[in-house]
């Protein structure tokens, strides 16, 4: 029997979802637990996962259609089965034809896309060279959604990589080395004998390596005097369209008002700095924002209404301290905004908080988080500081009653026991509920909060 792979349903919100990219083409084998395709749900963009082996018979949903969950987006044949037959079998069921973007006038068979055309950076079905990549049984190589869209970009032969990922998976950080290492390679080279031309693509290639890391590219400047940006007409995502609706109920339903305050981080980032010089051999690096979320949780006890929600008739206020962190996504996977959860951070340390924040961002980063990963927060943290940002007011994110937005810990002249001196200071500003939280209470949770960050040894113990 033909197996229907149907559009899933991956957040508790998605009612519908995108089909990013086809990692399979008809035709090729599958294992279970093999990545078929990238899809965007309402939240973010996660991979599609099969539970079953056999050959993708036929895909019935282009790249970048919109499907409702539970529509079939692709058939696959079971091991042994003949794959043109399974796909009869379900062209003459009629399910395939609930899928989005079918031909009408193909005489009601079942649409199949056509395989997808070869980039430069990804050859077709040559043997790996030796110390090369790992391929699953059916000969794919075994290759995160993210780095194989990098390969494609950069041109990166992903044949020519050794995967650092789980099983020998090759992941985003050795395409990235591979395109630094390229960058390099064409910085180093000879000019050629048309040197504007080869200074011109010199100059442009870490640009384009760089802005694939979110780090500073080169300065405008240095781009073609007088070109004109490109105009055009980009599509909302499922993602972007939810985090807008989000934001516009959030802003125009919660009677927002914001208190703001300085916080002294000389005594945070001199403990910051020793904890982890101790820490280096066991490779552990906390981040201020590490020191931000436990000290808003364990402020939580003096302050319960923060860790509250508002229910129309009444005040739920939440057991359990599940702080959100604001984690921006890169361009090359829908762009947007999702917040992961630490669940219990107030009964967490220093180094487990850290240690699943890496992880959330890193996740979200690449494979997309899960429902799980987002849900229950009772508090949020959005953190501009490692941009330079000084000063910045967020939006609540419901059903939270609170979001705390921080800037960067910048040294700057200030006043220490009457005198003048240079020291790391950090603006921070709370946006509130004001049907759960009133000024004078938001004022004494940013002085406990002040305490803690000013006295930082208090969030060890």
């Amino acid at each position: 029997m033909p197996i229907e792979i149907t559009m899933p349903r991956l957040s508790d919100t998605m009612e519908s979802g995108t089909v990013i990219k086809w990692n399979v083409s008809v035709g090729d084998e599958v294992s279970s637990g093999d990545v078929v395709a990238d899809i965007e749900t309402d939240k973010a963009t996660m991979e599609l996962t099969v539970y079953d082996d056999g050959t993708i018979a036929s895909i019935v949903v282009d790249e970048g259609a919109s499907v409702d969950v539970g529509t079939v987006i692709a058939v696959m044949a079971e091991e042994g089965e003949d794959v043109a037959a399974a796909t009869t079998a379900v062209s003459k069921s009629g399910d395939a034809s609930r899928a989005a973007g079918e031909d009408e006038g193909a005489g009601g068979g079942t649409a199949v896309a056509a395989p997808p055309t070869a980039s430069p950076g990804r050859p077709g079905a040559s043997s790996p060279p030796n110390g090369g990549p790992v391929e699953t049984s059916s000969g794919r190589i075994r290759i995160s959604p993210v780095a194989r869209r990098l390969a494609e970009e950069h041109g990166i032969d992903e044949r020519q990589l050794n995967g650092s990922g789980p099983a020998g998976r090759i992941i985003k950080r050795d395409v990235l080395q591979a395109i630094d290492a390229a960058v390099e390679t064409a910085a180093s080279r000879a000019p050629s004998a048309a040197p504007a031309e080869s200074a011109r693509g010199t100059e442009l290639a870490p640009v384009a390596a760089s802005a694939s890391r979110g780090v500073p590219a080169t300065p405008v400047g240095a781009m073609a005097p007088g070109a004109m940006l490109a105009a055009g007409r980009v599509p909302v995502s499922n993602m972007r369209q939810t985090i807008a609706r989000r934001l516009v109920e959030s802003a125009s339903s919660i009677p927002h008002y914001q208190v703001s305050m300085t916080f002294d981080m000389d005594a945070l980032m001199e403990l910051r700095g020793t904890l982890n010089e101790q820490l280096a051999p066991m490779g552990v690096k906390l981040s201020v924002n590490d020191f931000l979320v436990r000290a808003c949780a364990l402020a939580m006890y003096e302050h319960p209404d923060f860790n509250a929600s508002w229910d129309g008739d009444s005040i739920i206020v939440h057991g359990e301290v599940n702080i959100g962190m604001a984690i921006s996504l890169p361009a090359d996977r829908g762009g947007g905004l999702v917040v992961g959860v630490v669940r219990n951070a107030d009964q967490k340390s220093l180094r487990a908080i850290s240690h699943e924040s890496k992880a959330l961002a890193e996740k979200a980063r690449t494979r997309g988080l899960s429902v799980e990963d987002m849900s229950d927060s009772t508090f949020t943290l959005s953190n501009l500081g490692m941009f330079g940002v000084e000063h910045f007011t967020a939006i609540i994110n419901p059903p939270n009653s609170a979001i705390l937005a921080v800037g960067a810990a910048h040294q700057k002249p200030v006043v220490r026991n009457g005198e003048l001196t240079i020291g790391h200071e950090m603006s921070a500003t709370l946006s509130n509920d004001h049907r759960v939280i009133d000024g004078a209470m938001a004022a004494r949770y940013l002085q406990t909060l002040k305490g803690l960050i000013e006295t930082p040894a208090a969030l060890m113990v």
